[in-house]
């Protein structure tokens, strides 16, 4: 058994064992789809590694393939571990897990994440096992694109006001301070004054601010899918929203639906913490929400 990194000719081998990942829930594995990309050379610090069971290395005998990516100078994050049927139950996933981390260290990171599906269960468990801790929880919001949306409170861009209020609020503490990271896909990361300010620099902030700050959501980045029932699909993404009180979140809302349809999108989906008190205000809102959390796990590097 050899950890290697992963090479171009590896392809066929990882996809026959990632191609039928979630068959049992009607999906399909993004892997497959993005394996070029995750291990052409790039600006983001990455390691892609796979366990080569072969006499030879390396060989065409893959067992299991994960990733590690620098968010920034002291976080990194871990992404699409997968290990073939026929050598699952046998410590490969901890092996490889263990020198991502190392790998990780050397980098500087002291704190990594994931991201799993709360259905996930065998995923959960084997992030416990192999060092991973419990850390939060979040839900989508769905709001649909509407031009003619129009946010009841005042809504402004002052990037220091958002911040202001997000150091002091609830959401951010169950949060753990994290949003959506603006470089890498399905990942999350500190939120910092910087960011905010990179956002209201391009529009991307909305601060409801009536009377006092209640709350902000910023537009993370669009990105476009192309879907087999429907053609290309466009979503706006919002990397967080936190708010106060029901009628600030309705007015987020409204804010996210109008920036949406302004933007072209078709869909929305925004990061919001997970908790009955704010699942139903943004259900009162008007908004679809994801039927389940989704739970992000981490561990200490230090």
């Amino acid at each position: 058994m050899e950890i290697r990194p992963a090479r171009p000719e590896d392809y066929e081998a990882v996809v026959g064992f990632t191609r039928d990942t979630w068959a049992d829930r009607g999906g399909s594995d993004y892997i497959p789809d993005i394996y070029h990309e995750w291990i052409a050379p790039g600006e983001a610090e990455q390691a892609t590694l796979l366990v080569d069971m072969g006499d030879e290395t390396p060989s065409e005998e893959v067992a299991a393939i994960a990733q590690m990516v620098m968010l920034s100078e002291y976080e990194a994050w871990a992404q699409g571990m997968r290990v073939a049927p026929d050598y699952r139950e046998q410590g490969l996933a901890t092996t490889l897990t263990h020198a991502l981390f190392d790998w990780a260290r050397e980098q500087g990171a002291r704190r990594v994440r994931n991201m799993i599906f709360s259905w996930n269960v065998p995923s959960l468990a084997n992030s416990r096992h192999v060092g991973f801790d419990p850390g939060m929880e979040f839900r989508w919001a769905t709001p649909e694109p509407d031009a003619d949306a129009t946010p009841a409170l005042d809504v402004s861009d002052d990037a220091d006001a958002a911040w202001a209020f997000w150091t002091g609020c609830e959401m951010r503490t169950a949060l753990s301070g994290l949003a959506l990271d603006p470089v890498e896909s399905w990942a999350v990361s500190e939120l910092t004054r910087s960011k905010l300010h990179d956002a209201a620099a391009d529009d991307r902030l909305f601060v409801v601010d009536d009377d006092r700050v209640s709350g902000f959501t910023y537009r993370n980045r669009t990105y476009s899918r192309e879907l087999e029932d429907e053609g290309e699909v466009t979503w706006a993404e919002y990397a967080v929203a936190a708010w106060n009180d029901a009628e600030t979140c309705r007015s987020l809302i409204d804010a996210v639906r109008r920036d949406a349809a302004a933007v072209g999108a078709d869909r929305t989906r925004v990061l919001v913490p997970e908790g009955v008190q704010w699942v139903s205000d943004v259900s009162l809102a008007r908004s679809d929400v994801a039927e389940q959390p989704t739970f992000v796990m981490e561990a200490d590097l230090s």
